[in-house]
């Protein structure tokens, strides 16, 4: 287990680099002068050149690059251009309400999921298992932003149940999670559906009916337990589109979290604030592929870990 932990570790040494190298690189390329958009369109050249060079840009690329890298690793990323506070700090103040609103959708989706999946694979080939597989290729397909505008149309506007942005309280919550989790949902159902249907049909679950067992025992004590596995895999690898995702359902719903920091920030080309962001998402997602590898051990420990390191 230690060993596995080292190895995941220097691994993402160097995952790191080169997620912060290719953040640093994009913000570069992309169209957009951040001292021209700071000072506005009545700025003039001089103005611009000045500013340009309070913020380091007119240096040489390399070299911006090399101190970009030092200042990394000090977790040093400077500071906003536009708010003045340290551009980490930002980003930290802001992910609270990322993680909260991503925990919430990941346990809509893990639940609802499990549940409609063992629905499902306990009987492969009924009506109930057609439904369930039929919405939940439909719940993919659907954009993650029309869906959280038909919630706000329906839930919000028509039938005036639930705020349709903001945060504050429980209630604001429940459109951004919900459709934050609908097509993360549809992965869990998926795939639950087809553990589930694979292993009723091993030997071990025909001896565990033999010793009188009931349904649901067989199902859940047996059968869920072994399907679980795949399903620890998908949530660990979703963790990153869940990240993705909640930049999109943020803007939606006015949510503040670091998702639409992350959006203004690049409207703005505030270099500094999009590098930090991305630098911290990177680490996040690489700590839950890390966790999901270490649950593998609990949910099964013939696995033997070292190896697929």
């Amino acid at each position: 287990m230690l060993r596995l932990i080292v190895k995941r570790l220097l691994v993402g040494v160097f995952v790191m680099w080169g997620a912060a190298s290719l953040i640093f690189g994009i913000v570069r390329v992309a169209p957009g002068d951040p001292a021209a958009i700071l000072l506005g369109p009545d700025a003039d050249s001089d103005q611009i050149a000045q500013l340009t060079a309070e913020l380091g840009l007119d240096r040489p690329l390399f070299s911006q690059y090399l101190a970009y890298l030092a200042d990394v690793v000090r977790l040093d990323f400077g500071s906003s251009y536009r708010l003045n506070l340290p551009a980490m700090s930002t980003v930290l103040e802001r992910l609270p309400a990322t993680a909260e609103l991503m925990l919430t959708s990941t346990a809509i989706a893990v639940v609802v999921g499990l549940v409609l999946g063992v629905i499902a694979g306990a009987r492969p080939g009924t009506i109930t298992d057609r439904v369930v597989s039929a919405s939940s290729v439909a719940l993919q397909s659907f954009p993650t932003f029309w869906v959280g505008i038909m919630l706000i149309l329906f839930f919000a506007q028509a039938l005036r149940l639930l705020p349709s942005a903001g945060a504050g309280t429980p209630a604001h919550i429940i459109l951004p999670a919900v459709t934050l989790a609908l097509p993360f949902t549809s992965v869990v159902a998926r795939l639950t559906r087809t553990s589930i249907a694979e292993t009723m049909g091993e030997a071990y679950i025909q001896t565990a009916r033999s010793k009188a067992l009931t349904e649901r025992q067989v199902l859940v004590g047996h059968a869920l337990r072994n399907s679980l596995i795949p399903v620890v895999t998908v949530v660990g690898l979703h963790m990153g589109g869940l990240m993705g995702g909640a930049v999109v359902v943020e803007n939606v719903f006015a949510w503040p979290g670091a998702g639409s920091l992350v959006v203004d920030a690049v409207s703005n080309r505030d270099y500094n604030v999009v590098q930090a962001a991305t630098f911290l998402i990177a680490g996040v997602v690489m700590v839950f592929n890390l966790l999901a590898d270490l649950v593998y051990s609990r949910l099964d420990p013939r696995i033997r870990l070292e190896s697929t390191a």
